[in-house]
């Protein structure tokens, strides 16, 4: 069986520091992603009966994506040392797989960006004009606890300061800066992948070459 030589073998090396580091990125996707979905203000606003969870699937997504790049780094980093074809090949694949889902798991958020917003301010709206019951109570006290604001753009409340924003403002700032998160997050590891893919096919043909000559 042939080995890479010279050059090739710093580049063997390299790919498996960068797999190490990938693996590491993709423990840190997945924290992010169980953070964003168990942060105590993120679901202290919608946690309630009728809530709008569309911001919860791309949050899935990230989750998932964390749970495959630690996966797939952990392959890259096995095909890297045992400079195996095969493994090689396959962990090219998947990155490129996992690539075109955040494409198109990005493109999808930022189409939808406002719609979420739209959705939770609904849902808030909805529950500060029909105050009655004890649910839509608690529904308006976690959003002006969580947010520090009150009311609506067409009924601010009475006894807030006027300083006070209203909740569709604090609502729109609070994803707003939650989305941005997952999206710097998605252009990261799309950078990494770009640089493991071309890693790894350098590599591969490195090893296919060495051994046709032997």
């Amino acid at each position: 069986m042939g080995k890479v030589e010279g050059g090739m073998k710093c580049v063997k090396y390299l790919l498996f520091i960068f797999n190490f580091i990938f693996w590491l990125m993709g423990s840190l996707v997945l924290a992010v992603g169980l953070w964003l979905r168990f942060d105590p203000e993120t679901v202290a606003l919608l946690n309630g009966d009728g809530a709008p969870d569309t911001f919860f699937y791309g949050v899935y997504i990230l989750i998932i994506a964390g749970s495959l790049v630690m996966l797939v780094g952990f392959f890259g980093c096995c095909g890297a040392i045992r400079e195996s074809q095969c493994l090689l090949g396959s962990f090219f694949a998947c990155l490129l797989i996992i690539f075109g889902a955040e494409v198109a798991a990005g493109v999808f958020g930022f189409l939808n960006k406002d719609k979420i917003i739209e959705d939770v301010q609904n849902y808030y709206i909805k529950s500060y004009n029909d105050d009655n019951s004890n649910n839509n109570t608690m529904i308006q006290n976690s959003y002006h606890k969580v947010l520090n604001c009150c009311g609506t753009s067409q009924s601010v409340c009475p006894e807030a300061p006027a300083d006070t924003k209203d909740c569709e403002v604090g609502i729109k700032e609070f994803f707003n800066s939650k989305l941005y998160i997952i999206g710097y997050v998605g252009i990261g590891i799309a950078g990494v992948m770009i640089i493991g893919m071309i890693f790894s096919m350098v590599l591969c043909c490195a090893i296919r070459n060495s051994r046709e000559i032997i």
